[in-house]
């Protein structure tokens, strides 16, 4: 653990983004809850898509995913979905750089959680994450994003920290 992420926790009152697969504080620790046949359909009303990249090497991969922008889109996330796309997913751009926490409460697949610093460097992966749990999974630092795509599809394009990551709106790739 960074000496920056100790002090953030033990000794300096900071913000601790609490968002989840449904981006809701976890403080509210109700039991995973089985999908409703509205809630179901409701959920796979989709935001916004937009092209992310990811650059591995000499590699790029795009995904098309949604941008979970509004309060609404954070607070539901991936909750309830019984698949993704193979390049799909979702990303939860923050205005400012922190530190995020999200967990999988009524999301129904695993998930690798990819945290984004704001020069667009992959900072950690939270790897094919437990459906439904309540476990949390963090970002190891300040972080302006949190992608999040099929769990095992980081590992299987050799997605790892220290990769770059851009987006319309947010960090460039370097050249």
């Amino acid at each position: 653990m960074t000496e920056f992420f100790h002090r953030a926790l033990l000794g300096t009152p900071i913000a601790l983004t609490l968002l989840g697969c449904g981006a809701e504080s976890q403080l509210l620790a109700d039991p995973p809850a089985a999908p409703e046949p509205a809630a179901s359909a409701n959920a796979e009303s989709v935001a916004e898509t937009i092209s992310v990249t990811i650059r591995t090497g000499a590699d790029d991969h795009v995904f098309d995913v949604e941008a979970a922008i509004t309060p609404e889109e954070q607070r539901r996330g991936l909750m309830f979905r019984e698949s993704l796309p193979e390049n799909g997913g979702m990303i939860f751009p923050f205005d400012f750089p922190r530190l995020a926490s999200f967990w999988m409460r009524n999301t129904l697949i695993p998930l690798d959680m990819i945290f984004i610093r704001a020069d667009g460097v992959i900072t950690n992966i939270a790897r094919e994450t437990e459906p439904y749990t309540l476990d949390s999974y963090y970002s190891s630092e300040p972080v302006i994003a949190v992608l999040e795509i099929d769990g095992g599809r980081a590992a299987a394009l050799g997605i790892d920290a220290g990769d770059h990551v851009s987006w319309p709106d947010g960090p460039s790739l370097p050249e």
